[in-house]
């Protein structure tokens, strides 16, 4: 089963998203928007995994210990390749310390993540007419600065779908300062 861990967001996050998602869509491209269920921020993807290296790695993640995530929005920007920008991206500040905790849970598994951003995906581009103009108009999006509380991580299987990816929360982990 194809799978990885991340942490979802809170209704007044999704709906700043979406904010964004739609001043994104002024400018004309070719691609998808992230649909709003599967907005989350992947701290660490696992791949293609046995239902034995599950459990082992259910029983690593229930050793984590971790405060109550305090996390912000940052910058819009984009990823691109051969200056063709190919993820529209978010900035969550804050994760950093339980990324890293997670890996060290799991370095006996797999490796450390080489170079982590911190971000969700907003679009996906297929294509855009001008590549520049379209890079320095979503580096202009300011989104609002908003910060916010998240009590634990998810461990997920994504099932791909021909028409949008479908995850499935297998495990939830808590923070030691909340109540379940």
């Amino acid at each position: 089963m194809r799978t990885f861990i991340c942490i979802d967001f809170p209704l007044e996050i999704e709906k700043e998203i979406e904010r964004i998602q739609k001043i994104i869509l002024k400018k004309k491209f070719t691609g998808k928007i992230t649909e709003s269920d599967n907005l989350h921020l992947t701290l660490k993807f696992l791949g293609e995994i046995s239902q034995e290296k599950l459990e082992e790695v259910k029983i690593e993640l229930g050793k984590v210990q971790f405060e109550e995530l305090n996390l912000a929005l940052g910058q819009v920007g984009a990823f691109a390749h051969n200056n063709m920008p190919r993820i529209v991206w978010i900035k969550i500040l804050g994760a950093y310390k339980l990324q890293s905790q997670i890996d060290n849970a799991l370095i006996d598994m797999f490796p450390k993540e080489a170079r982590f951003m911190s971000h969700v995906t907003l679009a996906r581009v297929k294509y855009v007419k001008d590549k520049k103009d379209f890079i320095d108009y979503v580096n202009q999006i300011k989104p609002m600065k908003l910060k916010f509380k998240i009590p634990g991580f998810k461990l997920k299987e994504s099932k791909l779908n021909p028409s949008d990816p479908e995850y499935i929360t297998l495990e939830e982990y808590f923070a030691d300062n909340h109540l379940k």
